[in-house]
């Protein structure tokens, strides 16, 4: 089994997500784009109940900021990466194109691939994808010097855009997550807030979080 973490921000970094209703629209197409099939059959009410999916990647893990992206996903067949890939930035630039009257590109680029290979890696992933919205109340997460842990865990708690919540014990966005891989290697709700705790108090914490974006 392969794990990629996949990262795409906006062109020229600007905001890919400028409301609620875009983030909504982007994990409904987590879900839609992630099948073989084309997503317009897909999403005609008369055939949903007689489609069965082909899924293309297992997601993990996820998290929206409001100019880019974070995916940890496992690619189910030997092409099915970049399929997924194409039609989910295809797919949303499309939405955004026709929401926003705008047109160009939306994206800086295809995306950023990186393949997992070393297990502490892997290890710390899922902590670095989940802590990422802390950029918006906690930015010293990165250097390891947050003061209040307890703050930290309830910003996570309340942001939405991420598999976070789901980990821990608040139902989410399910149906977009294969869960299973992961939830014996990061625990229970305890056992992930003592490891995020270490990782908010660990200066050394700053190279290596520097070294995943």
């Amino acid at each position: 089994m392969e794990f990629y973490h996949l990262i795409n921000r906006g062109v020229e970094k600007r905001d890919v997500f400028l409301d609620d209703g875009d983030y909504l629209r982007f994990i409904h197409d987590l879900y839609v784009f992630n099948d073989r099939a084309s997503a317009p059959n897909y999403m005609v009410k008369a055939r949903r109940a007689e489609h069965r999916r082909a899924l293309l990647v297992q997601i993990h893990a996820f998290a929206l900021m409001s100019n880019h992206y974070h995916l940890l996903v496992t690619p189910l067949q030997d092409d099915s990466l970049s399929l997924f890939m194409r039609k989910l930035n295809m797919g949303y630039a499309k939405y955004m194109n026709e929401k926003y009257d705008r047109s160009g590109v939306l994206w800086q680029g295809t995306f950023r691939k990186i393949r997992i290979k070393r297990d502490a890696h892997f290890q710390y992933i899922p902590y670095y994808i989940h802590l990422n919205p802390l950029d918006y109340t906690h930015p010293n997460w990165r250097s390891g010097t947050v003061a209040s842990v307890e703050a930290a865990l309830a910003a996570l708690r309340a942001y939405r855009w991420s598999s976070y919540r789901d980990f821990n014990g608040i139902k989410n966005f399910p149906s977009v997550l294969h869960t299973d891989t992961l939830k014996p290697i990061l625990g229970n709700t305890s056992e992930q807030n003592r490891q995020i705790a270490a990782i908010l108090s660990d200066p050394a914490v700053a190279a290596h979080s520097d070294a995943l974006e």
